[in-house]
């Protein structure tokens, strides 16, 4: 079983939405869900795991555990031009973890959290035979003015841009602490507008999560190697297409955003379907599988 797989079939079972309830606005598919509150408020909705052994080694920092499991959730707050407001936390704890680990852990999310915007107002504990499972629930606010970017707005004539070199994780060591571009894309907003037509963020790599872009939208896109940016260590465009838990964001826009921002054009988007790389050598690369995907 296939990460990729099943969630396409989990969005294509909901993809005619909820009858009777206009209030969800977006459900499965993109990087949050977006409802109406009864209060008449637009909120984003995510939930992201980190499980040891499969997102992390065993033994590493207490601090760099609680970074990494709230700034992945808030990070798809980012992706959808938001601001976090809340979060929720379950842990699963191995019951070899002592009593002061669980609290350390607590303290470490909490301040994270607190230091993201989205102070940790609640959520559950339980003790464990398996691997420790921290999932983590943020609800946020979109963007004030642009209001939510989704996946499925690119369009054929868009530019593809990235917020930032690629390939940092893989280069390191795949090493935790997942730096949320919150900031930044509240900035392509406000200098965007309407003219940035979607957004995600890049945790399974580029070529996988331009794919899903691409996908949502009805859309190709074709990247140019030559042109994608590599993190320090990092030797190939092939690796940097393919790591993931790089937390930079994608996007597809109709108008370039402001230079000071720092963003890079690596491609465009085209009529068609997939994402495909332009490699040095002239050759057309399928990007698609490029990147991390859970399997069983």
């Amino acid at each position: 079983m296939r990460e990729s797989i099943l969630l396409s079939q989990i969005a294509a079972a909901t993809a005619g939405g909820f009858p009777g309830r206009p209030d969800i606005l977006v459900g499965p598919g993109d990087d949050c869900a977006v409802i109406d509150s009864p209060a008449g408020d637009t909120l984003l909705l995510t939930v992201d795991q980190l499980i040891e052994g499969v997102h992390y080694r065993p033994g590493r920092p207490v601090d760099e555990i609680a970074a990494a499991a709230i700034g992945r959730a808030a990070s798809d707050i980012a992706a959808m031009g938001g601001s976090p407001r809340f979060a929720l936390a379950a842990a699963a704890l191995h019951k070899s973890h002592q009593q002061q680990h669980a609290t350390d852990l607590f303290n470490a999310m909490a301040r994270r959290a607190e230091a993201l915007g989205c102070p940790l107002v609640g959520g559950d504990l339980a003790i464990t035979d398996a691997p420790t499972t921290l999932t983590v629930t943020v609800i946020g606010a979109p963007h004030p003015g642009r209001g939510p970017v989704l996946r499925s707005g690119a369009m054929p004539g868009d530019l593809v841009f990235v917020t930032g070199p690629l390939g940092a994780a893989r280069a390191s060591g795949w090493t935790l602490v997942p730096a949320p571009r919150l900031e930044l894309a509240a900035q392509l907003c406000d200098a965007l507008g309407g003219d940035l037509h979607a957004m995600i963020d890049i945790s399974d790599g580029l070529g996988i999560d331009a794919a899903r872009i691409a996908e949502r939208s009805s859309v190709a896109i074709e990247l140019d190697a030559a042109r994608i940016p590599l993190a320090l260590g990092v030797g190939s465009w092939t690796d940097a297409v393919a790591s993931g838990e790089d937390y930079e964001l994608c996007f597809t826009t109709s108008a370039p955003p402001p230079k000071s921002l720092g963003c890079v054009e690596v491609g465009r988007v085209t009529i068609g379907a997939g994402c495909r790389v332009a490699t040095p050598d002239g050759e057309s690369v399928d990007a698609g599988a490029m990147g991390w995907d859970h399997h069983a």
